[in-house]
């Protein structure tokens, strides 16, 4: 007999994005004509195309496959030198942050390496995650059994929850009980919300302090515009020991459809065996991906290298431009719609707050229907995320404009 990983069946209904894509699918069928003018601001994917530098470079390394003499076959698991060399000068020393070549893993995305790095640790951690939290978090300590079930609220045993609100700028304040693992995600998804030094610092002091480790989903950085906001957890003092950082080439390179991220994981940072042996988490985390994973491509890892030339930074500060120019049609719109705006600033997500007396899923229906513009429900996101909705800037400035209109025109 062939058992199930008992975990899977205790997630809620289905993941947040395949739910709005199922409301998507029978609006269309339902609504031939109205689906004609569909605006998609719901998942955080982008619309324009790769930079140029970065086709010349992907096109270059196909042409490089072609031939025996410059073929490559398995490359090396935690990313070609070449590319950990410019990501570690570029993202991190060049800002007199320590970050080592080999302290960075390059892999195929930060939302899978979120959920992958749960492999080296164990089962007796308590878990912090942010409430709204972007569901990988959540979903993935679900399958790998570290809840019990959830409540009527979708709120899971086993974890505990951060509020993040209006109130306190969308950033947990540090709790009174000792927790081992937190999630920490800014510029944030979904809120759009920054974290201040002094923020991150109470953070880290707190996870020095309790021995815990942070696990710093960074991947919205480069829509950080405010010169006072970090980068990087690693601009905190005492950083390297207690956090893991996570970012992307998803956002800002346009490589949602590519594939290639990266992680880094101090050789300074340790966490304990059960025995209360203190041990460090890189070499597990390289055994891990030596084990589980045969690298990201060479023509793609060729790609993100051109990022960091001269001509793809521009190109990535011309695509930022482009989508954060968005966030503000869309930040204006919504305001002089009536609503109540958070984020868009430092992050490419426009959180608003529903009318009173309107659920999250109730807006994305009336906005669905009455607007045909696909937003995702803040419910989707937590139960702190009730009462919101979150819209996407990642699309064409002429869609940013029209959505903007459509939704000045609802009648809450």
């Amino acid at each position: 007999m062939a058992y199930l990983n008992d975990n899977y069946l205790k997630l809620k209904s289905g993941y947040l994005f395949p739910e709005i894509a199922r409301r998507v699918n029978a609006f269309c069928q339902a609504n031939a004509e109205a689906a004609k003018r569909l605006i998609r601001c719901g998942i955080g994917d982008v619309t324009e195309p790769l930079p140029q530098a970065v086709i010349k470079a992907m096109h270059k390394a196909i042409d490089e496959m072609a031939q025996r003499e410059t073929f490559r076959g398995y490359g090396p698991e935690q990313g070609y030198e070449f590319l950990r060399k410019e990501i570690a000068k570029n993202d991190y020393r060049d800002h007199g942050i320590e970050v080592a070549d080999d302290e960075i893993f390059v892999s195929d995305g930060s939302k899978c390496d979120c959920g992958n790095i749960l492999d080296v640790f164990g089962h007796e951690n308590r878990i912090g995650v942010m409430d709204p939290v972007y569901p990988v978090y959540v979903d993935t300590n679900v399958m790998a059994g570290h809840t019990g079930a959830a409540n009527d609220s979708g709120s899971y045993s086993g974890l505990v929850y951060l509020p993040c609100t209006p109130e306190n700028g969308f950033v947990p304040d540090v709790p009174n009980e000792k927790l081992d693992l937190v999630y920490l995600c800014y510029p944030n998804n979904p809120t759009g919300a920054i974290a201040t030094r002094e923020q991150l610092r109470r953070w880290v002091d707190y996870a020095i302090k309790n021995r815990s480790v942070i696990l710093y989903d960074a991947a919205y950085e480069a829509y950080i515009s405010d010169p006072g906001i970090p980068h990087s957890i690693y601009e905190i003092p005492g950083a390297r020991e207690c956090a893991i950082e996570f970012r992307s080439f998803s956002k800002n390179g346009g490589f949602t459809g590519v594939r290639c991220a990266f992680t880094v994981v101090p050789k300074s940072l340790n966490a304990s065996t059960t025995e209360g042996k203190w041990t460090s988490v890189h070499p597990l985390w390289q055994r891990r991906m030596s084990t589980k994973f045969n690298g990201v491509s060479y023509p793609v890892q060729r790609g993100a290298e051109a990022l960091y030339t001269t001509q793809g930074k521009e190109q990535v500060r011309e695509l930022i431009r482009h989508y954060m120019g968005n966030a503000q049609v869309l930040r204006k719109g919504a305001k002089a719609a009536g609503l109540n705006v958070h984020g868009g600033v430092n992050a490419p997500y426009i959180w608003a707050q529903t009318p009173p007396g309107i659920g999250s899923w109730q807006a994305f229906d009336r906005i669905l229907n009455e607007a045909n513009v696909v937003i995702t429900p803040g419910a989707g996101f937590g139960s702190k995320g009730e009462g919101f909705f979150r819209i996407s800037a990642f699309n064409s400035r002429a869609n940013a404009e029209e959505v903007a209109r459509r939704l000045q025109a609802l009648k809450w």
